[in-house]
């Protein structure tokens, strides 16, 4: 490693950065691109958006104090460079993997992690707070909060830029602008202002020329008004976060590593809120993911100098079946909407959004907005249809209740990436799903476990006239066969195998795994279908007649499925011994899905034992 990356194996924290003179950053840069590549190439993981940010990171770590300063990176995709010079190069083969590196920014991992991240939008409000207490301290220490053109679609994220902009709090905002969403780039202008706005003499002179023409409004007028147009010539954007508080600069290009030490060197040291507008080019220095940066965005292993991604066949994946259902749809029905927040390619929709682009609506990264859109569409008599995973849906849970539930309208919840995720980690599992939509009423709560199930149910929820939920799991469906569409019974579970002295309880896709164990042991196995409503008729006589019930589920076993099926036995009085199976008190963190199902203790080994050892006691 020496030898390919000189530089790079001095720098084991930000302080041998700092120590390096500033014509060597160049070069560090083109190391740092390298590294990355390379070692992603060979573990999988996020790249182009890490990419695109190596002069940021690199700049950002030699003007600032870190950690006595602050760095808080939105999301976390991006930060990648940070965690190889914050002192885990060596460790960057483990990342994404059990007991290995975390995919994202984690608090507990590095004291250069502010943040534990995953989810999008939250460094402003987080810095925001992080500023304040420095503040309140006289501590003397800077916040910075990295935020890029898609986070920042992100109510939260102005949220936290308005209450920000009200307290005159110091702080600095970057915007890491790589999909020319916000404005376009006008070159050297932006940056030769850019020294401009952030110079000591221009910031001398805009807080002296404020003092001294404080007792002449019309002539202090005159000045901020020739400041914004100047600022608006260079950016219109930037004229929207001066009125919100913020002193706006920018764009500036984010890969020339002198002008952003430059920059942030001035605005280092200026008060008040502040706001960086970078443009950079995700995927940068890497050709293929220039030219694909979605494509690039989370790659497995690869071959970087062919720059080709494998092209692995395989079965379909649950998110293709539910894309190609919302296609079949479509075709009959042009009022069905399909809706995504920022999730096209991960949700199945890609075919969907080029064929029926007047149905589908992408709302950016905006899960709250996402479910009250619906609800107005089913106001108007449409179909909506929000495809979102689990983790993700945890954000519009007032919207669930309240603008959808308690109005009771007919929106369809494809909740995608349900139960374990894998190398996410603990931000991705969506572990909580059932437990929060089973206490709301009015919903109807589906759990298939094949994708011919989930075709039924999603037809089931079309059909239906009230909010319903299909929950599904990352990964490749079973490989069955496709019936044609047709409506359940709702509430009517499957009993698929008579046994005896206990009877499984199936929830979901782990319905193999239960068939293993109901045919070796000889044990009747219910795929329950429903969670809510659920078969009650069964529950009670499966209770009359079997030693033991077990309940299985890829959801928290606190208020899920099982909790449903304790609760009614409880309230008919029907005290039997039950066994809840599913996924227990502590967050789940990064492995992929077969180490996390071993180690919950869900596979079907597991969970013969588990039956066992309780029918002994």
């Amino acid at each position: 490693m020496q030898k390919n990356y000189p530089l790079l194996t001095q720098i084991n924290s930000p302080e041998d950065l700092r120590l390096l003179p500033k014509e060597k950053l160049h070069a560090l840069c083109d190391e740092l691109r390298a590294y990355l590549l390379e070692s992603v190439s060979q573990t999988s993981g996020h790249l182009a958006s890490g990419l695109g940010v190596v002069e940021l990171t690199v700049a950002l770590h030699y003007v600032y104090q870190t950690p006595f300063d602050q760095l808080i990176w939105d999301v976390g995709h991006q930060a990648y460079p940070h965690k190889i010079l914050t002192g885990r190069r060596d460790q960057m083969h483990t990342i994404r993997q059990k007991d290995g590196l975390h995919p994202f920014p984690w608090r507990e991992e590095s004291l250069y992690d502010v943040l534990s991240v995953g989810h999008s939008s939250t460094s402003i409000s987080a810095g925001l707070g992080i500023a304040v207490a420095a503040e309140k301290e006289n501590a003397g220490r800077k916040t910075v909060c990295v935020i890029g053109d898609g986070a920042i679609t992100a109510g939260m994220a102005f949220e936290a830029i308005n209450h920000a902009g009200s307290l005159h709090t110091d702080m600095l905002v970057i915007l890491n602008d790589n999909e020319m969403s916000i404005s376009e780039n006008v070159g050297a202008l932006n940056n030769h202002l850019a020294r401009l706005f952030t110079g000591s003499l221009y910031g001398t002179l805009r807080e002296g020329g404020k003092k001294l023409l404080s007792g002449l409004p019309p002539i202090k007028e005159f000045v901020r008004k020739t400041e914004e147009h100047m600022k608006g010539f260079v950016s219109p954007v930037g004229t929207m976060f001066e009125t919100l508080g913020f002193n706006y600069i920018g764009p500036i290009d984010g890969h020339d590593i002198d002008e952003l030490i430059s920059t942030l060197k001035n605005m280092r040291n200026m008060s008040g809120p502040q706001f960086l507008h970078i443009k950079t080019k995700k995927g940068k220095g890497y050709t293929p993911a220039e030219q694909d940066p979605i494509g690039f965005h989370g790659v497995p292993k690869f071959d970087h100098t062919s720059g080709k991604l494998p092209q692995v066949k395989s079965a379909p994946t649950y998110s293709n079946i539910f894309g190609n259902w919302l296609c079949e749809m479509a075709e009959q029905d042009p009022k069905l909407i399909g809706i995504t927040p920022a999730m096209r390619e991960g949700s199945g929709m890609v075919e969907f959004s080029k064929r029926f682009p007047e149905q589908y609506f992408d709302v950016a990264i905006a899960e709250q907005h996402a479910v009250t859109f619906a609800a107005g569409l089913a106001i108007a008599g449409y179909k909506p249809v929000v495809a979102i995973y689990s983790s993700f849906l945890q954000r519009a849970y007032d919207q669930l209740i309240h603008d959808v539930s308690i109005q009771n309208l007919p929106v369809i919840f494809a909740i995608d990436r349900a139960g374990i995720v894998g190398a996410d980690g603990q931000t991705h599992q969506g572990a909580f799903d059932l437990s929060f939509m089973r206490c709301i009423p009015n919903m109807t709560i589906m759990t298939p476990s094949d994708e011919n199930e989930m075709r039924q149910m999603l037809y089931t929820a079309y059909k239906m006239n009230t909010p319903s939920a299909i929950r599904y799991p990352r990964g490749n469906a079973q490989g069955v066969e496709l019936q044609p569409l047709q409506s359940l019974e709702i509430g009517k579970a499957n009993l698929l195998r008579q046994g005896e002295k206990v009877a499984i309880l199936n929830f979901g896709t782990l319905l193999n795994e239960a068939k293993q164990v109901a045919e070796q042991q000889n044990y009747t196995l219910v795929d329950m279908r429903f969670v809510k409503p659920f078969d009650e008729k069964i529950i009670a006589e499966l209770a009359d007649s079997h030693q033991l019930l077990v309940t299985l589920e890829e959801n928290a076993i606190q208020g899920g499925a099982g909790s449903a099926v304790n609760e009614y036995l409880q309230k008919i009085g029907k005290i039997k011994p039950l066994m809840m199976l599913g996924i227990p008190d502590f967050f789940i963190p990064q492995a992929t899905q077969a180490e996390a199902y071993a180690e919950l203790g869900l596979t079907a080994e597991e969970i013969a034992s588990k039956i066992q050892n309780s029918l002994n006691q």
